[in-house]
């Protein structure tokens, strides 16, 4: 699936956002609990981030162009960063509001319908989040998986929330909704910090996972004999593309048509075991000793 048809569902993510935003607000209109308030601000976040995403996706679905010949995929990692920065303004928010609240907690009001509406937007941002993360994971979009992540942070905001406002009506204990806020803020500062982490990471050009590289190295073997010999295998992932290169040497008495014959193979082989992978693959002569000293990312 290309990075145009995954927008689809980053126009789901915003739908979810405002339908979400609007049940929420109502929630805290209805009871005046600072637990879903919060709620409802992470789900605007939620909101900015959707449509961070739609933008990302977009670009990242360009071709490649004269100024950017490796296509435009790494513009994903811009959309999961700023989720994850999102998600941490979104957590200082809700501690700035539930603070005071600690030494000057209101009553509650119509509890049960508003605890109602927020079990419904919940319920909303639940199916999406599972949509993404599936999505996300079958085609390696980092970011529908930052999405996902973040609505399943609001899930589980959501329900600590519900939790807080259950306890409150039960005991009396206005305090417990202030304090159930700021533990709902810390929890998604963690998730919030992860997925930073994980932008930060792949901008700087991680190796493919230890199990992309097991199925190089079984596919490689594969073609492996006394005439046929590899190394130098470098790989980078960059969004949902990944780049693998890979020097092949073979015997200097080898025409040029029986060694490129031989590359076209290994690289189609590679093609088909993974998705959205462009292979490099380099001729060498396993009579000339120089063809041994070109491992290194530069050449002595």
């Amino acid at each position: 699936m290309s990075h145009t048809s995954l927008t689809r569902y980053a126009w789901i993510s915003i739908a979810a956002a405002v339908v979400t935003i609007a049940l929420k607000t109502a929630a805290y209109y209805l009871t005046g609990s600072v637990g879903l308030l919060s709620d409802a601000l992470e789900s605007l976040v939620n909101l900015v981030g959707g449509i961070m995403a739609l933008a990302m996706l977009t670009i990242a679905a360009r071709p490649a162009d004269k100024d950017h010949a490796y296509g435009h995929s790494k513009a994903e990692y811009f959309s999961s960063g700023v989720e994850g920065a999102l998600i941490l303004m979104a957590a200082l928010s809700i501690a700035f509001t539930a603070i005071p609240r600690l030494f000057h907690p209101p009553e509650l009001e119509q509890v049960g319908a508003g605890l109602a509406v927020s079990v419904v937007a919940s319920l909303i941002n639940l199916g999406v989040a599972l949509l993404l993360l599936r999505v996300g994971k079958k085609h390696h979009s980092i970011t529908l998986e930052a999405n996902a992540h973040h609505l399943l942070t609001d899930v589980w905001t959501s329900v600590g929330v519900l939790a807080g406002v259950g306890t409150v009506v039960l005991t009396g204990w206005l305090w417990m909704d202030p304090v159930v806020a700021l533990l709902v803020a810390a929890n998604i500062v963690w998730t919030g910090v992860h997925i930073v982490w994980r932008s930060i990471s792949g901008l700087m050009d991680p190796a493919l996972s230890e199990e992309d590289l097991a199925t190089i190295n079984q596919l490689l073997a594969s073609y492996q004999n006394e005439e046929v010999q590899f190394h130098a295998l470098r790989s980078r992932q960059a969004g949902a593309r990944k780049f693998v290169s890979v020097h092949v040497l073979v015997p200097g008495t080898w025409t040029v048509h029986h060694g490129h014959a031989l590359l076209e193979n290994i690289e189609e082989s590679l093609r088909r075991a993974l998705p959205n992978i462009t292979v490099f693959t380099h001729l060498e002569s396993l009579d000339d000793p120089a063809s041994w000293d070109d491992q290194a990312l530069d050449r002595g």
